[in-house]
């Protein structure tokens, strides 16, 4: 069996290596985390266009028709030059359209979340500290077939420059996923440690929904969405970390002490090797989950919880050493390597972080 990837997905992978070196750059991402929406039309035109919005949607709506393992590809390389366009929350706005959406839905949204012009955001859990059903607490009142919802949701990614939003709600005592226009809800940014990732507080405040834009959200269907969120997120984890290993090796060769450059002892030496073992690790790790979500589901649970688990820590303490290998000049702004620290945290707890994914695994393995 063949564990590597085909020359299709690496001609992919080519792609958004050479799209994120000429057009979305350090430099750019630098001037647009210091904007408030963190997003430029058209570098999202361009990604659109080169069709990695559409890559897990159906032909038949518009998009490629291929799986969540292609969409790593993708994930991987824009995680590796930390990009602020919202791709991970178009698609996972897309799969939770696939998994639950009525044939009407996914004919009337996909196609325009495909070609991107209509953006989405998924918000499911109201902290991103408790994934468990009981942790969605926006409310809605059913009445005459529509459902009136009360509320906010905290922490939606990319929500300033969503068009539209999925957001997990309770209606009596069953879950469902209320798909808003960005008009129907009051936004305020929220700061996040890391600027290239944008969040938002989505308030409603007796906000009218149809029946027919409240989509019904199984408990089955809530977790495969959250196992697919933390795919998404693992994968960007996994470009970023390599690069965070990339820069800090480059740098270990240039700087000069005692008379030779750092990287000959071995204190920087051995560190360099761990993360490269650590990244290696949890590569693979999230490979297997990947492949999971189209071709093995009942092992996605176990699967992505491995990686997720394991990437949470490890990525942390990467972000931690290459900063502390770069000396102090590796807290200052002007080195990119700082940028990749605010993102391991960023990443640690988005759809889990390693204390619930290991719990989990010791609880699938039946301890």
């Amino acid at each position: 069996m063949n564990f590597g990837f085909t020359e299709e997905q690496e001609l992919l992978r080519d792609q958004v290596r050479r799209f994120m070196r000429e057009a979305c750059t350090m430099q750019k991402v630098r001037v647009l985390a210091k904007e408030q929406h963190g997003f430029d039309a058209e570098l999202w035109k361009q990604v659109a266009d080169l069709g990695w919005l559409g890559l897990i949607t159906p032909e038949q709506y518009g998009g490629s028709g291929l799986k969540w393992i292609d969409l790593t590809v993708v994930l991987e390389e824009t995680g590796r030059g930390l990009s602020p366009l919202p791709i991970a929350s178009q698609i996972l706005s897309t799969a939770a359209i696939l998994k639950t959406g009525s044939a009407s839905h996914k004919s009337d949204w996909l196609p325009a979340m495909a070609d991107g012009s209509a953006i989405c955001s998924l918000a499911l859990y109201d902290d991103p500290n408790w994934i468990h059903p009981d942790a969605i607490q926006l409310e809605g009142i059913e009445a005459d077939g529509q459902v009136v919802l009360n509320g906010a949701k905290p922490f939606v990614a990319d929500a300033m420059c969503a068009d539209y939003f999925l957001l997990a709600c309770k209606v009596g005592d069953a879950t469902h996923l209320a798909a808003l226009h960005k008009d129907q809800v009051k936004i305020t940014p929220q700061v996040p440690m890391d600027l290239t990732k944008p969040m938002g507080r989505v308030v409603l405040d007796n906000v009218t929904v149809d029946a027919e834009f409240v989509l019904p959200l199984a408990r089955a269907d809530l977790a495969f969405l959250t196992d697919c969120g933390a795919v998404a997120v693992t994968a960007e984890m996994v470009g970023a970390a390599e690069q965070t290993l990339a820069i800090t090796s480059d740098y270990a060769k240039e700087r000069r002490q005692f008379g030779k450059p750092i990287g000959q002892y071995q204190g920087v030496k051995h560190r360099l090797a761990d993360i490269y073992v650590d990244v290696e690790s949890f590569k693979s790790l999230l490979y297997y989950a990947a492949w999971t979500v189209d071709d093995a589901p009942d092992e996605l649970p176990r699967a992505v919880s491995l990686a997720k688990g394991y990437a949470s820590d490890a990525f942390a303490r990467i972000g931690i050493d290459g900063v502390g290998l770069h000396g102090a000049i590796g807290f200052t702004a002007e080195y990119d390597i700082q940028l990749y620290l605010k993102r391991s945290k960023w990443a640690r707890p988005m759809f889990g972080d390693s204390d619930y994914h290991l719990d989990r695994v010791a609880t699938l393995g039946g301890l």
